[in-house]
């Protein structure tokens, strides 16, 4: 079995109207599938209110137990935008404008009547924090130690992982198997939990689903050494066949 190096992160999206159930959030699947490439593991997700002493402990307490933190969200404008304060104490340092972060926002407003003070609000960083960059509508995100933040709006969060992604240092890729099935999970429940335990340096998952109208269950295989995903997927597919059941498998 081939030597693998763990690299792990955790999720946190900050926002009442995530809670709420008025925006939905598509930030953490993004993230989670372009940190999986680069070999992070996605371990926590965790969604908190604009809530400072929530925020505040909640950071405290992930950034010890991951490797990397990604927060989404409260880095804006308004007066709910408290994300990058929250940061701030989170830390024990002050905040302020900073420097390169107004030079580029007022390039990009050019009339000083449209960098208002609300607009401002967006230049100020935790100090020490190293910037992050946004492509998409120049307000950065930043970066304290094992900690980046992100802005919410999708588009630019997205943007903003691909400005700074080769700051991180990755393990080992987690690779994944599907084998498809028209066999039920009651029926296949208990040779399934009999594979996990024959390989338990693996993940194995099922989903059940509806596909074109008829029951359908994913069986998903996920490790790190190709390998053993081989074998217990050849394994798992012989098992449901056996059972006169089909089995279709997709690599991922």
């Amino acid at each position: 079995m081939t030597e693998t190096k763990t690299v792990t992160a955790c999720i946190l999206v900050i926002g009442n109207e995530i809670l709420s159930g008025r925006t939905r959030d598509s930030n953490i699947q993004y993230l989670a599938l372009e940190l999986g490439k680069l070999g992070v593991q996605v371990r926590e997700c965790r969604v908190v209110p604009d809530i400072e002493a929530t925020v505040v402990a909640t950071v405290n307490e992930v950034r010890k137990k991951f490797d990397y933190v990604f927060t989404t969200g409260g880095i804006g404008p308004t007066h709910d935008d408290i994300t990058a304060d929250c940061i701030a104490k989170a830390f024990g340092v002050g905040i302020s404008e900073h420097p390169e972060a107004v030079a580029r926002m007022t390039r990009h407003y050019g009339d000083v009547a449209l960098f208002t003070p609300a607009r401002r609000r967006m230049a100020r960083v935790p100090n020490g924090g190293i910037l992050v960059d946004n492509p998409v509508s120049v307000a950065p995100g930043f970066q304290m130690e094992n900690v980046f933040t992100f802005a919410g709006i999708p588009k630019v969060a997205e943007a903003m992982f691909q400005s700074m992604k080769h700051r991180l240092v990755g393990g080992t890729p987690v690779v994944s198997r599907t084998v498809r099935t028209n066999l039920p999970e009651g029926i296949i429940a208990a040779p399934l939990g009999a594979l996990q335990k024959r390989y338990e340096d693996l993940d194995i998952g099922s989903y059940p689903a509806f596909r074109n109208g008829k029951p359908s269950v994913s069986l998903v295989l996920r490790g790190t050494d190709d390998e053993r995903l081989a074998l217990s997927a050849a394994e798992l597919m012989e098992t449901i066949r056996g059972m006169n059941g089909e089995a279709e498998e997709f690599v991922q």
